[in-house]
């Protein structure tokens, strides 16, 4: 049997459909696993010891996108199953194109809820469209990554200023510089980010030398994805936004401060992880989510003090 699976487009989501991933894999232990998705989905998913085959969806790059799906589509051929995490229409036209016999196809607009949740988790949403696949009822477990987690010499406290998904997402990097300077003398700092976060990180590693702290690394725009899931994965404690490299410290149970605004915390907050707690103002506009503040105030970020995530954080060790 073969088997081809469309990744989510974001990091975070990727990751997110890691217990519905491993349930698939479980109903179907001898099927051939093919992957495609975004290059950053793809990268972070590679290293599953079941997953043969990764392919990148480069189709919006240039040219005609219908096209490039067509060719995509032939590259990959027919398959026994195909199943999508995404709804766009262009992921439904990949799926027919290939030809495949069962076809699969997450859809926002239908309720995939349990009864008995009123605020259904991202990761559980994936699930419930995993089983009407298989036709079983399991349960998601933890997420689960499997690049090496690094090995650092002392205690490390990465610090994640960046969210990809817009402005509103962000706390200062003054608040951040702040909580890990008041950290430095436990920790050796790391500042992460990607290639669009670097100005944010290299802020805040202004900021923090400016306080005299020398044991900051700023690594912003230096990783591979792979490298930044061993290096999250290695951490003591890791302080950052609603992101998708949160997702990736709770796949390896990292003691985690997360800092939410505009979006929603029970949907998209770290799934299964023991070692995190969330700050946030229960604000009347939150969660709005919108990319950028609609009324101007950024309330929900400006209202949380540094002061407020180092107790939290420092909370978070003394039960660790």
């Amino acid at each position: 049997m073969k088997i081809l699976v469309e990744l989510p487009t974001w990091l975070g989501d990727a990751v997110m459909a890691t217990p519905a991933l491993e349930n698939l894999f479980v109903a179907y232990p001898d099927a051939e696993i093919t992957v495609v998705g975004s290059y950053v989905s793809t990268e972070a998913l590679k290293a599953h010891p079941r997953i043969g085959r990764t392919v990148v969806d480069k189709t919006k790059s240039t040219g005609f996108r219908p096209l490039n799906i067509y060719r995509l589509a032939k590259e990959l051929g027919a398959h026994d199953i195909a199943v999508s995490f995404r709804s766009h229409l262009y992921s439904k036209l990949l799926l027919t194109l290939t030809g495949s016999s069962k076809k699969y196809r997450y859809k926002k607009t239908i309720d995939y809820r349990p009864l008995t949740i009123d605020h259904p988790h991202q990761v559980q949403k994936y699930q419930s469209f995993i089983n009407g696949v298989t036709g079983r009822n399991d349960k998601p477990g933890p997420l689960k990554l499997y690049w090496p987690e690094r090995d650092f010499e002392r205690p490390t406290l990465g610090i994640n200023p960046g969210a990809t998904y817009g402005s509103a997402k962000r706390w200062y990097p003054e608040k951040f510089a702040e909580v890990a300077a008041d950290l430095s003398d436990r920790f050796d700092i790391v500042i992460f980010g990607g290639p669009g976060e670097t100005d944010i990180a290299g802020d805040i590693e202004r900021i923090v030398r400016k306080k005299g702290v020398e044991n900051v690394t700023n690594l912003a725009g230096k990783t591979t994805i792979p490298e930044l899931c061993g290096l999250i994965g290695g951490l003591d404690l890791f302080i950052t936004g609603d992101s998708g490299p949160m997702h990736i410290a709770a796949a390896y149970r990292v003691p985690t401060v997360a800092i939410f605004g505009p979006t929603k915390h029970k949907e998209t907050s770290q799934w299964e992880n023991p070692k995190s707690v969330i700050v946030r103002r229960d604000l009347e506009c939150a969660p709005c989510m919108k990319r950028t503040c609609p009324i101007k105030t950024h309330e929900c970020m400006k209202e949380i003090s540094a002061e407020e995530v180092g107790q939290a954080a420092r909370r978070l060790l003394l039960d660790s």
